[in-house]
């Protein structure tokens, strides 16, 4: 058994549903007891913030289930419900993951009809919501190899809601997949990769000498990042230390491509390839976004 006996009712209506973990782990899936998995550690992004308790009932999930499993949290900022910006954050980030299971959690969907997923990549596992969250890091580390819907109620949590499965039906799929005491088949049936729901991510285009591009992304410091490369730039002309026509909003801006933000004087806008290799706009010592009124997604364009 993965519950073992339910007995008690906690004061919201839940089931007492974790087991004796020791006695537990002695049989899980028939395992020996001599046997031990290796263990790996677990990814955990969502937009859950940190103002209620969401984040550590997940976590408590997480150490209940597997106590010896290490939590990374990637952050728990991502707008609420805001797929896109999950989906590229958990995107930037994976490549500076350990390789192990990412947990992510950005699902406006949930308690509807859309999946709950686990992908096997060559970097590890995902678990979460089939809505566009997990596919752009899943293509960022050469895609899926298998997929299934976390369908094994023993994995599941049992609730009288369905408002919450971050707790009841992700957390305990990714901690029993770190701990290595579950195996990917035990998570639920396979299903196609290619049926995976994808998340549609623009492009720059190239008009003549003019790039156009998108501010998808503004960071803490208010600095906005574009979708744009410094090849795209390269390839009409320009490159570090050029004035680049910057155009949004109807109003044009002459902003300098430099290295570091120390390049120009406080209060000036500058352009800058940032640390994801694509190409950004600043405001040294303010806000890029507030000052320029900048914000993500807005069509932003680049010439001489």
């Amino acid at each position: 058994m993965w519950a073992g006996s339910v007995t008690t009712e906690s004061v919201y209506g839940h089931p007492s549903w974790y087991p004796d973990l020791p006695s537990w782990r002695k049989v899980a899936l028939g395992r020996p007891v001599t046997s031990y998995p290796v263990v790996r550690p677990l990814c955990f992004l969502s937009d859950y913030g940190r103002d209620d308790e969401f984040v550590g009932v997940v976590h408590g999930v997480i150490a209940k289930l597997a106590p010896e499993v290490r939590v990374i949290d990637v952050t728990h900022s991502v707008p609420a419900g805001d797929v896109r910006s999950g989906a590229l954050t958990l995107m930037r980030a994976i490549q500076y993951l350990p390789e192990g299971v990412a947990l992510a959690v950005v699902d406006p969907g949930v308690g509807t009809a859309r999946r709950a997923i686990a992908a096997e990549t060559a970097w590890g596992q995902f678990v979460g919501p089939d809505n566009g969250l997990l596919t752009p890091a899943v293509a960022m580390v050469e895609g899926a190899q298998r997929v299934v819907s976390i369908e094994n109620p023993e994995l599941v949590i049992p609730s009288s809601g369905a408002t919450f499965e971050g707790r009841d039906r992700f957390a305990p799929a990714a901690a029993l997949l770190a701990s290595g005491d579950a195996g990917f088949d035990d998570l639920g049936p396979e299903v196609d990769p290619g049926s995976l729901t994808p998340l549609l991510l623009p492009l720059p285009e190239r008009e003549g000498a003019v790039v156009r591009g998108e501010a998808w992304w503004v960071d803490t410091f208010g600095n906005v990042q574009t979708n744009v490369s410094p090849d795209d730039l390269t390839d009409i002309g320009l490159g570090p230390g050029a004035m680049v026509t910057v155009r949004f909003h109807g109003a044009e801006h002459e902003v300098p491509w430099v290295a570091a933000y120390a390049d120009v004087e406080p209060g000036q806008v500058l352009l800058h390839v940032d640390s994801y290799g694509l190409v950004a706009l600043a405001v040294r010592g303010g806000r890029a976004d507030r000052d320029l009124g900048l914000v993500a997604p807005t069509v932003v364009s680049f010439s001489d």
